[in-house]
């Protein structure tokens, strides 16, 4: 019989799309005692960990909290409550993860108008303008604020704003771009808005921070149907995360995992979101000095490109597998494949969270000019 012994992970360098790597305050408070997901204590943590995401988000919307699932479940969240059967959805697609939600739209019986535009572009706002005026009876506009198969970055202000001039909800990605770049849901109105822990926060996977409007929530408690998924109806979830005093029991949440994100959060607070900011495109600017220097060239244009996460050609002559088996094998150095379209013409280098500081950044450069 096969001898199983305890699991030793290797210490990654993790520049790929996600995950970052996780300070060891985030990992020491994983490690904390775990206690009942309806003690007090905890409860009380959960009303500090709505708080802090609202700091994040820039946004006082009473419903901000953490979905008990990845970012694709925040993905799902925002659909399953907002769209009903029949509804007519836009669908600004510039990448994989616009894909993604086309199809759930199709799922919940939605019907969904899609905007296409070349992946490592950013979203064409006249297109979007166009399908609103040729479909007058469109209930939201879907977006990716920072599209990680490309590494394109998007303006969901100005893609609220049309949805709204044409009385549409929006629902805005920000799966890689929350503390990464510039974002604030209450002064662009965003209705809808999910996001993932293991990018810009640092977090461990397997949390995803959301928001919605007051007139989003008016949407869902307002819905003819009931909601098609019984674990993301938000009507249920409310009663668990929201209010006063006892919380209605809806599931058992990932408590460790709570303590890690609230940790992680702190650590964002205490360097301030604007810092935040700065520091990832600071670092993405020396990052592309030395990627220049390897003759290696983007995907994205300078002016719509995502400082936390890098798409660049493979150079001519370079195999993708082979090379990214020898970063990790021989320079303990993770970076990201191509999806879709774009497998085996890029990699993806990810400067997020903790993993964006100049150290990495040498490492990385130092270990493609091996193996390039």
């Amino acid at each position: 019989m096969t001898s199983f012994k305890s699991f030793v992970p290797p210490q990654r360098i993790l520049m790929g799309p996600g995950p970052s790597d996780v300070s060891q305050r985030v990992l020491d408070a994983m490690a904390k005692p775990t206690i009942g997901h309806l003690d007090p204590i905890f409860i009380s943590m959960m009303d500090e960990i709505k708080t802090l995401l609202q700091y994040a988000f820039q946004t006082k919307n009473d419903l901000t909290f953490a979905v008990s699932a990845p970012g694709m479940a925040g993905m799902e969240c925002c659909f399953a409550n907002l769209v009903e059967p029949d509804d007519k959805v836009i669908i600004a697609k510039n990448g994989f993860f616009g894909e993604r939600m086309k199809e759930n739209v199709e799922r919940f019986g939605g019907i969904p108008i899609v905007v296409d535009d070349v992946w490592g572009t950013k979203v064409d706002l006249n297109k979007i303008e166009d399908a609103l005026n040729h479909h007058n009876d469109v209930k939201i506009v879907a977006s990716v604020h920072a599209e990680t198969s490309t590494g394109a970055l998007t303006d969901p202000k100005s893609i609220t704003k049309l949805a709204h001039d044409h009385g549409c909800l929006s629902i805005v990605d920000t799966v890689t771009g929350l503390a990464g770049v510039p974002l604030n849901v209450d002064e662009w109105e965003i209705d809808a808005i999910y996001s993932g822990t293991q990018k810009c926060l640092s977090a461990s996977p397997g949390l995803s921070p959301i928001s919605f409007s007051d007139k989003a929530k008016e949407k869902i408690m307002s819905r003819k149907s009931k909601v098609k998924s019984w674990f993301l109806d938000l009507n249920l979830i409310m009663s668990y995360w929201e209010g006063d005093g006892a919380r209605s029991y809806h599931h058992t949440a990932p408590i460790n995992a709570l303590y890690g994100l609230h940790e992680a959060l702190l650590i964002l607070k205490e360097e301030g979101l604007e810092n935040s900011w700065k520091r990832h495109l600071d670092n993405h600017l020396i990052l592309r000095s030395g990627l220049e220097k390897l003759n290696i060239e983007f995907l994205v244009n300078e002016m719509d490109r995502l400082p936390q996460l890098n798409t660049i050609f493979i150079p001519d002559g370079v195999n993708d597998l082979k090379s990214r088996q020898r970063l990790i094998n021989e320079f303990n150095l993770e970076i990201g494949a191509g999806l879709g379209v774009l497998a085996g013409k890029v990699w993806r280098i990810g400067l997020m969270g903790q993993s964006s500081n100049k150290k990495n950044i040498e490492h990385c450069l130092n270990s493609l000019a091996e193996v390039i």
